[in-house]
């Protein structure tokens, strides 16, 4: 995206979607000998483009420096396995993938989700920017290209392993350059092959008020339209949708070669027509996100501050890049949150940008039984509650965005 341009239309950015201030990238998790240092911070704004809707932030990190050393693994929530699981389970059955389909994963992390396709012993090949995550991969059996993928990867394994399926879970929102990358996902489709894209449903971030959504490496916020709209550029035609309840809210969208012969389900008119219905194809719809999110910020400040003056503990569970985009927002630090925990041991023992919170083992909150336990990634919610149920025992509660901040005993 050039600078004040729109990375799908190239129209000027001039409208403000929301403006979360000066923060760290959301992943950059600091090692105890960085506490010493100054952490690099960047503008968090979010821009939406009056002329195509696509909202999105301003690239001031490049790719290189969010996935190095990159912290976030797929594999530390259960309820993220089993959506992974099922997700397999469906598109075998749908598309008769078996052990003469090739299934190509872009941003496959540490394998979590082609191990499923392995174990039915469909050719898999996974794709991501970050060694350290990809190594776990391919010592688990996952092939795994170290690469960030566009054009010229998707033109050299067209010729050795054009794809069946191709999935880009997840990954479309964290891509800087739109068009290369939807390029290469039709040069790497095989004739008759699918696509799978997962991605947030801005429509629920809108309505939901999901500000902590908004972060450095997620570059672009898409609806349904918008998304459409990328595909079709460059000859990808989407022929199915499914609404999901994941990250708050997300499409998982079925896409074809256009010439493809498949028919259109209904449901891609009808979550289109509810797009239209909520104005997102109106401007002005987008104008007042700034205003409930700021509202939202006081009235998160003003909970914790009355829970700390009344004489509570408050822990912190997980350090999702969400969290620190909502810590950083709202000004919280150690002066309200003793500490964060997180399964994940790549975390445990660093602290959380910005805030600078400590990163725990989860035996932490055992051992200190805090009075309140701040979920920060709250579209993980069920599965923390019910891992933690013990914290019920001293008389403990959660708060949890459920969208306002609220406290669950």
């Amino acid at each position: 995206m050039g600078e004040g341009r729109c990375r799908l239309c190239a129209a000027r950015l001039e409208h403000i979607f929301a403006d979360l201030g000066t923060t760290p990238l959301a992943n950059s998790f600091l090692r105890p000998e960085q506490l010493e240092t100054i952490e690099p911070s960047y503008p968090l704004r979010a821009f939406v483009c009056a002329r195509c809707l696509l909202v999105q932030v301003e690239e001031y990190a490049p790719p290189e420096a969010i996935f190095r050393d990159y912290a976030y693994y797929s594999s530390y929530s259960q309820s993220w396995l089993a959506h992974a699981r099922a997700y397999v389970d469906q598109v075998v059955a749908r598309f008769g993938l078996d052990e003469h389909s090739q299934v190509v994963e872009i941003g496959s992390n540490d394998g979590y989700l082609l191990r499923n396709f392995r174990e039915r012993e469909i050719p898999v090949l996974g794709i991501d920017p970050a060694a350290n995550v990809a190594r776990v991969a391919i010592r688990q059996g996952v092939p795994t290209l170290v690469e960030f993928f566009g054009t010229r990867v998707a033109r050299a394994l067209s010729v050795e392993c054009p794809a069946d399926l191709v999935i880009a879970n997840n990954v479309l929102a964290h891509v800087a350059d739109l068009h290369d990358f939807v390029a290469g996902m039709r040069l790497l489709l095989a004739p008759g092959g699918v696509v799978t894209i997962e991605h947030p449903h801005l429509l629920a971030v809108i309505e939901e008020n999901q500000f902590d959504t908004i972060y450095h490496e997620h570059f672009s916020y898409f609806s349904l339209s918008t998304a459409k709209a990328v595909l079709e550029q460059h000859g990808l035609r989407i022929f199915d949708v499914a609404e999901l309840p994941t990250h708050g809210g997300s499409l998982r969208l079925f896409a074809c070669h256009m010439d493809d012969s498949r028919s259109q389900a209904p449901i891609v008119a009808d979550v289109l027509a509810r797009e239209r219905a909520a104005k997102l194809d109106r401007l002005t719809t987008y104008g007042d996100f700034a205003r409930r999110i700021a509202a939202q910020k006081r009235a998160i400040l003003a909970l914790l501050t009355d829970l700390k003056r009344d004489g509570c503990s408050i822990a912190a569970y997980g350090a999702p890049a969400k969290g620190n985009t909502l810590l950083n927002y709202c000004g919280i630090g150690r002066d309200l949150i003793d500490y964060t925990v997180d399964l994940n041991p790549h975390k445990q023992g660093r602290f959380l940008p910005g805030s600078r919170i400590p990163i725990h083992s989860p035996d932490a909150i055992r051992a200190t039984r805090p009075d309140i336990v701040l979920i920060l990634p709250w579209n993980l919610r069920e599965e923390i509650v019910a891992q933690l149920a013990y914290v019920r025992e001293w008389g403990g509660r959660f708060a949890v965005r459920a969208p306002e901040l609220q406290l669950v005993a």
